[in-house]
C-alpha cells in the first residue's frame, strides 16, 4: 500500500484529501504544520508528499526545497498544492513534481497521485 503523506492547515481539505485518498486504497497522514519536512518524510517513509503552499510559519515552497535538496529525500515526489497558482510564477516551481491548484477536481487529485507513485521505489 502506498503512503502519502499530506500537509495543509486547513482541516477541511486535509478530510477531504485523507478521505479520497484513503478510499482509492492509499495510507494518508495528514499533518497541518511542521518546520521540518525531511523529521516527518524519516518518520513517517510516505511515497509521495502533497504541501500547501500558505502554511503557518515557513512556506510550504520552502518545505519542498528542503525535501528536494536533501540527498535522502530528493526522489520523493512532492505535490504543491495552493489557492493562489501565481506562487510558482513568482516564485519559481520549488523542484516540485507536481502542482495542483485549489479548489482541485478530486478525480483529478486521485489521478495525479496514482500516477506519480506508481514508479517511485525510493528508499530512506
Amino acid at each position: 500500500m502506498k503512503r502519502v503523506l499530506i500537509l495543509d492547515n486547513d482541516p477541511d481539505v486535509l478530510d477531504v484529501m485523507n478521505e479520497a485518498l484513503t478510499y482509492e486504497g492509499f495510507d494518508v497522514v495528514c499533518f497541518s504544520e511542521t518546520d521540518d519536512a525531511i523529521a516527518l518524510v524519516k518518520k513517517h517513509d510516505p511515497d509521495l508528499l502533497i504541501i500547501d503552499y500558505i502554511l503557518s510559519g515557513i512556506n510550504g515552497g520552502e518545505l519542498c526545497r528542503q525535501v528536494k535538496t536533501n540527498k535522502l529525500t530528493a526522489d520523493l515526489p512532492v505535490v504543491l498544492v495552493s489557492a493562489y497558482p501565481r506562487v510558482l510564477q513568482s516564485s519559481g516551481d520549488y523542484d516540485c513534481d507536481d502542482f495542483i491548484p485549489k479548489p482541485f477536481d478530486l478525480e483529478d487529485l486521485v489521478e495525479r497521485i496514482k500516477k506519480l507513485t506508481e514508479n517511485n521505489m525510493h528508499v530512506i
